[in-house]
């Protein structure tokens, strides 16, 4: 690793340096320190960082550098895997290019309106951040030209190409110049990910951060050994302990994350929930009203804050534990930003202490075992502050207009040591419950209990919740077995499209059959669809997961069978998302074709 440097170190204009300075940055991060030097002398770049080390950036400010100033034609283009994290790095350009003036940042994905989008490249957009999807469509309507691109950005390619977006990347970099310069920022290093480098880079310098530093060294880190059902009593007991502001929570499957919020709400406490059956709106709202403080706890899944990037986040909890050691780095690089401390408290369950084994030995951090707070510790606690707020009360004065209560209460029959003692409840809002006098420890429980917060298995909890695909991939590095959620990972375009042909204009529809040919077994759970696309236009199980979550929001892992044939596919789609399929999967395309989907035809 090369040493830090400061960002007054580096070539930069006038302008970025004063952006910079704003935002509050004096030194560069490691991956910042590395490939922003290779960058800006037009090297094609390979970036391995994660979530929160400051990659925006390292990319970000090169092509800003780069950007002639007022010229309208773009010249610079990102590729994200989601349309959150394609918001995200929008609004970390637009903060560095804040006082170069001529540089326009616009930014497209699906679920948006596509004329507003057309609209904005029209006025004139020199950067464009986008997902792949949608870039697509918008270069097959001619209303993104790439010809004069000098620099195209893939950020978490490998979380693109996980997601089927292979195809897509490939057709849009071959839509850019030749000479442009290609950069690539990835966590992992797979094999598709060097494929594709070695293709579309030339010469391409290496930059990355290594696993021990990616563990923020300003976050304290601390396990809980916990009752499966006792998850929620101890996370709330850890945020009234240390008097945490702004919190996020992660779990592994959005039911949870629902549940989650919900009884987070009934204690009392401001909390809001972010999985992929929101819809864009929606994830808007509740993303403004955390950064506002609004809400101050995000319960979410992994794929779903993927790429959420929110300052002074006090602490993260690990309400469920992460189903990949990588996805356990991206959580806690939440917190502890900018050089301020921050916490991450994880909860294990019974055999869970094996993945947490797993954890540490992968980011090379003991976590240490952590003390549950005690009901009397939290009253206490409570206790100190509550004091400390009537103490600077008394001391603002202007308490006469409320002296004759006291008396009124005392004319009542009620002592001052009962007044202030009723006064002192009601305002704490502590309320003795089922757990307050119970060991929440779970060091001798053998595993967790099958109830509302406590998973019965060691991968995060109740198993019955969500199904999975018969396209899920299986073992250590299986995407769809880590966050339980795949919503929002498929960006698929969502403009105008024709209205959905006549029923008898489509031909007679096939018979229920699997790809042997045998009637097919229903599932009594699933509804079979019908898919006016097959072999014939090169359609993969990927393509078709792909477009069912982009189009319809739900997550990709809930789909079961898929069966393709030479003209046609069947779908297995869970009863209560059919409705919504038929729906929004109106006028879809998939690949470029706008498909059919209905019921399939009773065998």
């Amino acid at each position: 690793m090369s040493q830090l440097l400061r960002f007054d170190e580096l070539s930069l204009s006038e302008e970025v340096q004063q952006a910079v300075t704003e935002m509050g940055f004096e030194t560069a991060s490691p991956i910042q320190s590395e490939a922003i030097p290779f960058i800006l002398e037009g090297r094609d770049v390979i970036g391995q960082a994660q979530t929160g080390t400051g990659k925006t950036a390292a990319f970000g400010i090169p092509m800003i550098e780069k950007v002639v100033a007022f010229d309208k034609f773009v010249q610079g283009l990102i590729l994200c895997p989601t349309r959150e994290l394609a918001m995200q790095v929008t609004e970390e350009i637009k903060k560095l290019s804040k006082f170069k003036k001529g540089v326009w940042v616009t930014t497209v994905f699906g679920g948006d309106s596509i004329e507003r989008q057309i609209k904005s490249l029209k006025a004139g957009a020199n950067i464009v951040v986008g997902t792949p999807g949608r870039v697509i469509d918008l270069i097959e309507r001619r209303a993104l030209k790439l010809e004069q691109v000098k620099m195209v950005v893939l950020d978490e390619a490998d979380e693109m190409l996980d997601m089927g977006f292979r195809e897509d990347i490939e057709s849009i970099l071959q839509e850019t110049p030749e000479e442009r310069q290609t950069i690539f920022f990835s966590a992992t290093m797979s094999k598709p990910i060097m494929a594709l480098t070695s293709r579309y880079q030339v010469e391409p310098k290496l930059v990355k951060v290594v696993k021990n530093e990616i563990t923020n060294v300003n976050i304290e880190q601390l396990y809980f050994d916990v009752k499966g059902r006792a998850k929620m009593e101890v996370m709330t007991r850890l945020i009234d302990f240390y008097g945490l502001k702004l919190m996020l929570v992660f779990c592994n499957q959005k039911k949870k994350v629902d549940e989650v919020v919900e009884e987070l709400q009934l204690r009392g406490y401001a909390a809001e929930g972010l999985h992929g059956d929101l819809r864009q709106q929606q994830r808007t709202n509740v993303m403004a009203k955390f950064r506002s403080g609004v809400v101050n706890i995000l319960v979410a899944t992994d794929v779903a804050a993927r790429g959420l990037d929110v300052d002074n986040v006090d602490a993260v909890f690990n309400f469920d534990i992460p189903l990949d050691e990588e996805y356990y780095v991206h959580r806690i690089g939440r917190t502890g930003r900018a050089g301020k401390s921050g916490r991450a408290f994880t909860f294990v369950v019974g055999s869970e202490r094996n993945r947490l084994r797993e954890i540490m030995n992968y980011t090379k951090v003991k976590i240490d075992k952590g003390v549950i707070p005690t009901f009397t510790d939290v009253v206490g606690v409570k206790k100190g502050m509550f004091i400390e707020r009537v103490k600077s009360m008394i001391e603002e004065g202007d308490l006469e207009l409320f002296e004759d209560v006291l008396e009124n209460l005392h004319h009542g029959g009620f002592s001052t040591e009962q007044v202030v003692s009723a006064l002192v409840k009601m305002n704490m809002g502590v309320v003795k419950n089922e757990f307050a006098d119970e060991n929440l420890s779970g060091e001798f429980e053998r595993g967790g209990r099958n109830d509302r917060f406590g998973g019965r298995d060691s991968r995060g909890g109740d198993r019955g919740g969500e199904r999975g695909g018969r396209f899920e991939r299986r073992g250590s590095d299986s995407r769809d077995s880590r966050g339980g959620d795949r919503g929002g990972r498929f960006e698929r375009s969502g403009g105008d499209r024709e209205a959905r042909a006549p029923r008898e204009d489509r031909g007679e529809r096939a018979p229920r059959v699997d790809k042997a040919g045998k009637p097919y077994r229903k599932d009594p759970n699933m509804v079979r669809m019908f898919v006016n696309i097959g072999h014939s236009e090169k359609i993969s199980p990927a393509n078709i997961v792909g477009a069912f979550a982009g189009e319809s929001g739900i997550p990709g892992n809930v789909l079961g069978q898929i069966d393709i044939f030479d003209k046609y596919s069947f779908v297995d789609v869970p009863k209560e998302y059919a409705t919504t399929v038929l729906n929004r999967m109106e006028g879809a395309a998939i690949k470029g074709k706008k498909v059919n989907v209905e019921i399939a035809k009773p065998a």
